[in-house]
Formats: structure tokens, sequence, C-alpha cells
């Protein structure tokens, strides 16, 4: 099977189904992410098909859950899930921030390249980042463990609101005062890792 329809088939057992121009933006970000991969280190993944299965299928896997109000993706790194996110729904206002400087450089990169004009790069700590605007949610993939995440970005979050955290199975542990906690079990196809997403709404 080549990555393509790897990518094409995963998305479907989701029941995500992509068109073309989608299949072709994400399939060209990933080979962004390999390429710059090789003289800056934007992640562990070294090959297309492990890309498809553990970058772009699981940040597709939070789909289902994403509404229409402008999208913050705290500490996104080369941009997971929030330029994947931004190819999917270009009509959706999507930031992604970061405080590394090369993984926002690779960011700004890959919108210039893939002309995601719904797409915002921010350089900066999320906890000093003063926003134009609120944002109705917060995602972040491997940002810090729950109650910190929810701390340093309160004041970014509107009102009525909410995060979606993805996250390993080690979230139990984590105690949360003043917040209404849905843990969703999410099957990403071709990964074995348990994956939970947590849809969290201050209480």
């Amino acid at each position: 099977m080549t990555d393509k329809a790897l990518l094409i088939a995963g998305a479907k057992k989701m029941s995500i189904d992509l068109d073309e121009v989608q299949v072709s933006k994400l399939m060209q970000y990933l080979e962004l992410i390999i390429k710059w991969n090789k003289t800056v280190n934007l992640s562990a993944i070294r090959h297309l098909d492990e890309g498809v299965k553990k970058h772009l299928l699981d940040s597709l896997s939070v789909m289902p859950y994403i509404t229409k109000e402008p999208l913050l993706d705290v500490g996104s790194g080369a941009g997971l899930p929030g330029i994947v996110i931004s190819i999917m729904k270009p009509e959706l206002s999507v930031t992604v921030l970061d405080t590394v400087g090369k993984k926002c450089r690779f960011m700004q990169f890959a919108k210039t390249n893939l002309e995601l004009k719904n797409l915002t790069v921010v350089h900066q700590r999320v906890e000093n980042y003063i926003a134009e605007q609120c944002f109705g949610q917060i995602i972040s993939r491997a940002f810090a463990e729950v109650d910190k995440t929810l701390s340093l970005t309160q004041h970014l979050l509107c009102d009525n609101g909410h995060y979606l955290l993805m996250k390993g199975n080690h979230f139990e542990n984590e105690a949360l005062k003043n917040f209404t906690v849905q843990a969703h079990q999410v099957s990403v196809p071709y990964v074995s890792d348990q994956r939970y997403f947590l849809e969290i709404k201050p209480s």
C-alpha cells in the first residue's frame, strides 16, 4: 500500500473522507516534516509510512470534536495537530504556538508552501501570549500535564470555550478542580498505543 493509500484508508476507518486537495496537502506537509528533519530536529519520525500513522492519522482522529470557533494549538512543535486541522478546515481560524524558533520557522514555511491562509504562527511562551481575541477551543498534543496546560492558557480561553487535550493513558492520575472532564478513547488505525482525548470545560 502506498503512503497516500494508507492515509486515505486510515482516515476512512475513522469515517473521515478526504478529498484530493486534503490528501495532496497532508502528504506535502508530511514530506516537508521528513525533509526538514534531516537538518532540524522536528520529530523522531523519519519515514513517510510511520509519519502517516503517528502524525497525520493521529491528528485526524480529533476532527469529529473540532467546532467552528477559533482554535489555538499550544506547544504545536511541527504543527501537530494544528496544521492538519488547518488543512482539513480552511474556513476555520487556526493559531499554532510554540516557544522554539526553529519549529515556528518550519510552521511558517509550511504555511507559505501549502497556502494556508487560515493559519497564524506565534513564536512565544503561552503564558505571555496576549491574543487579539479569545479562543473557543484550545488543543494540545504533547504539551504538558493537564493541570499545567489549563493554568498556563486559561487567560486565552473564551468564557464558553473548551479544551481538547490528546493524551496517552496516564491522565487518570490527574485531578482537576473547577472543570468537567469527558474522556474519549480514540482508536487510531495502524497505531497500537492507547490514545485518549479529553474534552474539558470550566464548570
